[in-house]
């Protein structure tokens, strides 16, 4: 029997070979291939093999069974099956946005894929002020397209309920419930972590204030119960690799049928950790100012974008009766932009709060300046919560944060 034919967790020795075995013809034979473990992220192990002498490359993503964030936190391997599922199907709604799957293997757990070769991690570029005039476009693209076209508005309704049975991911979902809805509030588990310096004001802002606690709630119940849309479900800059051209949107392990908000309100939320770090770490005023009005801009075109693709989407391709109801549609966007606002807030609030924290605030150095972009961030996020109502277009955004600036100084 070969070695891959029982699961094991692989190091970078066994990863050549396991190419080989997959996928013969995929190298030349004879081809003298390095591997090179690459990931950076809390769950899984990813590879890269190259090609010593043509350079061509392949990525082997492979889950393990407890996350590298935490010994303690076990969750199914399981979730390489619905990242390998719901890449395929994103292609098929959005080509060309996400990586293409050669292979998966049920035994090792193990995605064969792309290499988005030629392309950066956004977060990493954002953290060095790059700017991506098309970012705005394509991203609304991906959204639009991805919830649009897996949503009940527009696939048969037996279809979409075998696909969200398909898609049932319980370990994965139970940490965004932790994570997301829960320990940022009340601290349930004492695993958050909280900036020394700014743990009077999270007390007093978040730990105390009941009326956030009931709004975050609300928004976690609907989390559980609004099967809307097939959702990438972690679509933040640390899922989307990037150059001036094109985008990939990738990492799409914890997908289910959830609320489509939740995944426009994570791709607002990284932007604004992407302006506020531009604007506390950037010394020339003019590359300054020039980073962050691009950052903001793009806030406002995501969320104006979106609405008009995914209202076009709509007049052209609805297929149940009754969405075509007169001032269906509205209420349908609306509910969408109401989910959004609100996920906007809690990504913002547990990337502060809780254990999960985000590059772009925690390589401040200076404490003031940081203790300036976590409590703007959160006095903002408070206020998508508590009224997301107020937040209809990308404008309302841009003057929430610029308010929010001028109410506790630049």
């Amino acid at each position: 029997m070969d070695r891959f034919e029982k699961y094991f967790l692989m190091i970078e020795a066994d990863v050549a070979s396991y190419v080989r075995y997959k996928l013969p013809d995929f190298f030349d034979k004879g081809s003298d291939l390095l591997c090179k473990e690459i990931g950076d992220g809390n769950l899984n192990y990813v590879f890269r093999v190259r090609d010593a002498v043509s350079g061509k490359t392949i990525i082997v993503k492979q889950a393990g069974e407890e996350l590298r964030i935490s010994k303690e936190m076990h969750v199914s391997t399981d979730r390489g099956r619905i990242e390998a599922h719901i890449l395929k199907i994103q292609n098929e709604y959005a080509p060309g946005l996400v990586p293409e799957v050669y292979c998966y293997d049920p035994v090792m757990c193990a995605i064969l894929m792309e290499d988005m070769t030629g392309h950066k991690m956004m977060r990493t570029a954002l953290i060095d002020h790059e700017i991506y005039p098309k970012f705005a476009e394509q991203i609304s693209d991906f959204l639009a397209k991805t919830l649009f076209f897996t949503s009940d508005i527009c696939m048969d309704h037996k279809e979409k309920e075998r696909l969200s049975a398909e898609f049932v991911n319980p370990d994965l979902c139970e940490i965004t419930h932790d994570l997301v809805y829960t320990e940022p509030y009340i601290n349930d588990k004492n695993r958050n972590i909280v900036f020394e310096p700014n743990m009077e004001f999270v007390q007093k802002e978040i730990y105390e204030d009941e009326e956030l606690h009931l709004a975050a709630a609300r928004l976690k119940f609907d989390f559980l119960t609004d099967a809307q849309s097939l959702i990438h479900g972690d679509l933040h800059t640390g899922s989307i690799f990037i150059n001036k051209e094109h985008i990939y949107v990738f990492d799409p392990e914890f997908a289910f049928y959830g609320p489509a908000g939740y995944d426009t309100g994570n791709v607002i939320a990284n932007m604004l950790f992407a302006h506020f770090n531009g604007l506390e770490t950037i010394k020339d005023k003019e590359e300054r100012n020039e980073f962050t009005s691009w950052t903001l801009s793009s806030v406002q075109d995501i969320v104006d974008l979106f609405v008009e693709k995914f209202s076009a989407l709509y007049d052209k391709e609805v297929k149940d009766p009754m969405a075509k109801v007169k001032g269906f549609k509205e209420y349908y966007i609306k509910k969408i932009l109401l989910q959004t606002a609100g996920v906007t807030g809690l990504e913002l609030i547990r990337r502060i709060v809780g254990m999960a924290k985000v590059k772009d605030i925690t390589v401040i150095e200076d404490e003031k300046k940081r203790l300036h972009a976590e409590r703007s961030l959160l006095i903002i996020a408070k206020k998508l919560i508590l009224n997301p109502e107020a937040y209809n277009n990308g404008s309302d955004y841009i003057s929430l944060v610029n308010n929010t600036a001028k109410s506790i100084g630049e």
